[in-house]
């Protein structure tokens, strides 16, 4: 029988780097509307600009929702960057 987890939640703060500030902002206006309107019941996310840094705020129940969190925004993220990579 599988005992449940003593783990309550996480919660993290990762932030991502960008080349300059104007590049952040262009990611960080890509991706907040997915940030804000993603359907997950187990966790929440934010996002918030801070110079030529993204930073994702995760709060999540479990790590299962914790690891979906991440692999969301870093999708979310890297798709921004492919895309803004084609059109300059």
């Amino acid at each position: 029988m599988i005992e449940k987890s003593p783990l309550e939640s996480v919660k993290s703060n990762i932030v991502v780097e960008f080349e300059s500030s104007s590049q952040a902002k262009i990611i960080y206006d890509s991706i907040l509307l997915e940030f804000n309107t993603a359907p997950d019941f187990r966790s929440s996310m934010t996002l918030d600009l801070d110079g030529s840094d993204i930073v994702i705020n995760i709060d999540a129940e479990d790590s299962t929702s914790f690891r979906a969190s991440v692999n969301s925004a870093i999708k979310w993220i890297k798709l921004a960057l492919e895309i803004n990579n084609l059109t300059n």
